[in-house]
């Protein structure tokens, strides 16, 4: 089966689930943009079969890919090389065939996401930032957010993980394990969830330490609401957003990796928005 989808396109996304992805129409508004010729489609992989699988598509006509979850993490020790900010994520979301020999591996969850606070005007530097979540994802944004001077606090379910995540990124910046006593006299600028938008966090997340100026962003995106947008919306939030934009932008700079061309974005952010 694999060997016949070959055939058809020269640029991919490898996860599981990936039936719900918007990567394929966002490459498609991308490819007809520049006209550059950029066949994109999405291949579901068996969860034990991430680096067989790949190793065969690389190996024939694709020049490129991106990762999307459970594989992130495989597709980092995947590559042969790897770009500065995929070495400090120590998590691959964008692979690019160099040569027979090598792949390199790429993140630009981190660019995405802040090219898309920055597009709502939801981040400025020294921000107090509330991270919930230690997974994949989050490891991928954190570098451009630490590198704007915020103050970032991780909550997630497995303290142990968040203090790894901590550990891992301390030397970027000012972060550390979100604890209740925690701003005691002051509020959060921003709360970004990297949940899966399939989990339920909400009696985790510290109610009192929200204000009105408070903005929410939630790295999933999906036709209906997630959880945590819900959520947002009951707390009578007025700032929220949800990851399409991130979606995009990410998207972007893997197509800037792949053709040294950067798509404009902005208005396929709002088609897919519209629908």
């Amino acid at each position: 089966m694999y060997k016949d989808q070959i055939k058809n396109f020269n640029y991919a996304l490898f996860g599981n689930p990936v039936n719900h992805s918007q990567s394929p129409k966002i490459h498609d508004y991308f490819s007809k943009q520049t006209e550059i010729f950029h066949i994109y489609k999405a291949i579901n992989i068996p969860l034990n079969k991430f680096s067989l699988i790949v190793s065969n598509f690389f190996k024939n006509n694709i020049k490129g890919a991106n990762v999307t979850s459970p594989f992130k993490k495989e597709a980092y020790f995947f590559s042969n090389k790897l770009t500065k900010r995929a070495k400090i994520a120590q998590s691959v979301n964008t692979l690019k065939k160099l040569n027979d020999s090598c792949i390199l591996g790429d993140n630009t969850d981190g660019i995405g996401l802040l090219s898309d606070l920055n597009r709502l005007k939801f981040i400025k530097k020294n921000f107090s930032v509330l991270i919930l979540g230690a997974g994949g994802a989050v490891k991928g944004v954190l570098l451009p957010i630490l590198s704007l001077g915020c103050k970032v606090y991780i909550l997630n379910r497995t303290f142990s993980n968040a203090l790894k995540l901590v550990n891992q990124f301390n030397q970027y910046g000012n972060i550390q394990v979100f604890k209740k006593s925690d701003l005691k006299d002051s509020f959060f600028d921003l709360v970004i969830n990297g949940v899966s938008r399939n989990i339920q966090f909400n009696s985790e997340i510290p109610i009192h330490l929200f204000s009105s100026k408070t903005f929410f962003y939630d790295m999933n995106y999906s036709s209906k609401n997630t959880y945590f947008i819900d959520y947002c919306i009951r707390l009578g939030s007025k700032y929220i957003s949800d990851g399409t934009g991130m979606l995009v932008f990410q998207a972007a700079y893997s197509f800037l990796n792949w053709h040294n061309i950067l798509p404009k974005t902005d208005y396929i952010i709002n088609i897919l928005n519209k629908k």
